[in-house]
């Protein structure tokens, strides 16, 4: 009897016990691995996906403890159970609370980044700006469906086609909904060659395709590294909630193109993004509990994810064959759809589409414009709903 009693301890303190108790772990685990097969097999989004599906597969095991979600109850941080209760996880998501990691992932997108397109043609910011559209349409339709108004505005900022951007704003606002809106927000970015060109082409005319349009003027390097600049100090004096998010966008930008820093640029660009883009997907998938994840409100994330981005496409796509009437036919309202900030695929769509109608038109540079614009227009839609509600 003695060797009977350890040996029922050690089988009850397994998880395939616990998994016994808790079937609905197994659902979540089925979409952990789903997701997985979607990011390595169908190569979508993988360098975030991978991760973020491995740190829901992590969170749903059960007898882990990775990752608690009573130590952020109500929003905060509960800093006295942090020493007797936190996981590994736990810690990787303060820098998803404090909103460490997104920032740094747009350091990094801003040393990627040739922002002389958009220094060439300024016209480009209110193609950004048009292709938020859908973010301020999702957050009235949210509200519509009874989410509230941080609820509402976390899944608004999905139509940004901004993944760092939507995590930044729902772990100020609705830390609750961070798993489902994170894998929505990455699922639609990942299928912009999917849902972006049956909008483009229902809403523009053959002819308006086949719109070819001037080379654009070549920018200074003094120009490029005054922008930074210059963008920094403005949007943070109007919107001083928005400047974490593009005052590192900036700054990384800053690093390519001022000459100087050619190793903190390789750093922001490749070790250090990598590292972060890590620890972000992993945190951000730990949040994907099946509390969290199976219910009702998942359904409605997604619909509403959907629309967003739907409507940003719409937006853009409108403005620019408003500016192409405007211009006398020189503008090719393609380029507007790259007005979301998944750079570079929205105007790599752009290209695809325009090259389809005529062999000899070249977007890709023109679409660029418009799609850095998006980054920072999504950072800033960030910073009016932090600043209204947070």
């Amino acid at each position: 009897m003695s060797y009977i009693e350890p040996i029922k301890n050690f089988l009850a303190s397994t998880g395939f016990a616990q998994l016994a108790e808790n079937p609905l772990n197994l659902i979540m685990i089925a979409v952990a691995c789903l997701l997985l097969y979607l990011a390595i097999v169908k190569k979508y989004e993988p360098l975030l996906l991978v991760p973020i599906a491995f740190g829901m597969l992590l969170t749903n095991l059960p007898g882990a403890n990775l990752f608690h979600t009573e130590l952020y109850d109500g929003g905060h941080v509960n800093w006295a159970a942090f020493s007797e209760s936190a996981g590994l996880i736990d810690y990787l998501y303060l820098g998803v609370k404090l909103g460490i990691y997104p920032s740094l992932i747009f350091m990094g997108v801003g040393a990627m980044t040739d922002f002389g397109p958009l220094i060439a043609n300024p016209k480009s910011l209110l193609l950004g700006a048009a292709a938020q559209l859908g973010i301020f349409i999702a957050f009235f339709g949210a509200l519509l469906l009874g989410f509230n108004y941080n609820e509402a505005a976390s899944i608004g900022i999905i139509g940004g086609a901004d993944g760092p951007t939507a995590i930044y704003v729902t772990s100020q606002l609705a830390g609750d909904l961070l798993g489902p809106i994170a894998v929505a927000a990455y699922s639609y970015m990942a299928l912009v060659p999917v849902i972006q060109p049956p909008i483009m082409k229902l809403l523009t005319t053959k002819k308006e395709r086949m719109i070819v349009m001037e080379q654009l003027r070549p920018v200074s390097q003094k120009e490029k590294i005054i922008f930074p600049i210059m963008c920094t100090i403005f949007v943070s004096l109007l919107l001083p909630s928005a400047a974490p998010l593009v005052g590192l966008l900036m700054l990384g930008n800053l690093f390519k193109e001022c000459g100087v820093t050619e190793r903190l640029c390789k750093t922001a660009q490749n070790e250090l993004m990598n590292i972060v883009t890590i620890f972000l997907g992993v945190s951000v998938g730990a949040t994907a509990t099946a509390d969290a994840f199976l219910e009702w409100k998942t359904i409605g994330i997604f619909i509403m994810g959907v629309c967003a981005f739907g409507f940003s496409t719409v937006g853009g796509v409108l403005l620019g064959k408003l500016m192409n009437v405007l211009s006398g036919g020189k503008i090719n309202p393609l380029i507007g759809s790259a007005g979301v900030s998944a750079v570079p695929m929205a105007a790599r769509v752009s290209q695809v589409v325009g090259q389809k109608e005529n062999p000899k038109n070249f977007l890709l540079m023109h679409a660029m414009g418009p799609n850095v614009a998006g980054v920072i227009g999504s950072a800033i839609a960030a910073g009016v709903f932090l600043a209204l509600f947070n």
